[in-house]
């Protein structure tokens, strides 16, 4: 159902994202660049899909959040799964958005966190926490803040699709199909960048890059920066211009014009 969120309910959800966020950090940062390296399990018996101590420790620490803060609210989490709840509301949560960066010391991974009713989200957040920067979008809000200042978020108004910046996070995009997909807007676009993870869909929200497209993605994975860059005036869509927050393929898009062009090239994939 549609959660009417009123004012005072729009404060308690963004005060308990922020508290979230907060205790995510602190969970996860003694882990990052460890010296003496950090323990990696792989959750596939074929391919490589890693989980470290500080990616389950930053779920169970934003739980405990949410036991105290809103206990009767559903919970959907990479690392422990579905909580039912009562109140129509759920939040999604990715404790670390991008393992492969953070076990490799690059800073493009972050922490995900977006509060949903079944039309999709209503409030997001991306966080990175050893650079200090949030993100946010939603419920009237669309702003950043780092330890160097912040502001407003909004989009570009690239015109052309040949004048877009485009990223990704893998250059072997989901199945055969949809790598052809995302290769057909490559090969149209100015520039390209990979192995961007969460932190190309802040960079969008930022108005930095125009195109983010991906495959294969989770809700957990698209929640929380599909909010965000709503919020910041963005689209972002499945490859046919349907809702994307159950995954899938996505494509996030600074503004209409740019959206429409890239999505008439991905409808044929």
């Amino acid at each position: 159902m549609l959660v009417d969120i009123s004012k005072e309910l729009a404060e308690e959800l963004t005060s308990t994202a922020e508290a979230l966020a907060d205790a995510a950090r602190d969970v996860i940062l003694p882990y990052f660049r460890q010296s003496g390296g950090l323990e990696v399990q792989n959750k596939l018996s074929t391919g490589f899909d890693p989980v470290t101590a500080a990616d389950k420790a930053a779920e169970q620490a934003m739980r405990a959040v949410l036991a105290t803060r809103r206990p009767d609210d559903a919970i959907l989490g990479e690392e422990f799964g579905h909580k039912s709840g009562s109140t129509g509301m759920t939040w999604v949560l990715d404790p670390i958005d991008g393992t492969r960066a953070f076990m490799s010391g690059t800073a493009t991974w972050g922490v995900l966190i977006a509060v949903s009713d079944e039309t999709g989200p209503r409030f997001g957040m991306i966080d990175q926490p050893y650079t200090g920067e949030r993100f946010r979008g939603g419920l009237g809000m669309a702003n950043w803040q780092s330890p160097r200042g912040g502001g407003a978020l909004c989009t570009r108004t690239t015109g052309a699709l040949g004048d877009a910046i485009l990223f990704t996070t893998f250059p072997e995009v989901g199945t055969l199909a949809e790598r052809a997909g995302f290769e057909a807007v490559r090969d149209e676009v100015q520039l390209v960048r990979y192995g961007m993870d969460c932190y190309a869909y802040a960079l969008l929200a930022m108005g930095q890059i125009d195109l983010v497209i991906e495959a294969g993605l989770q809700a957990y994975d698209i929640q929380g920066p599909l909010a965000v860059i709503q919020g910041a005036g963005g689209i972002v869509t499945n490859w046919q211009g349907g809702p994307a927050h159950d995954g899938g393929r996505v494509l996030a898009a600074a503004n209409p014009s740019i959206h429409a062009q890239a999505l008439e090239i991905l409808k044929r994939f």
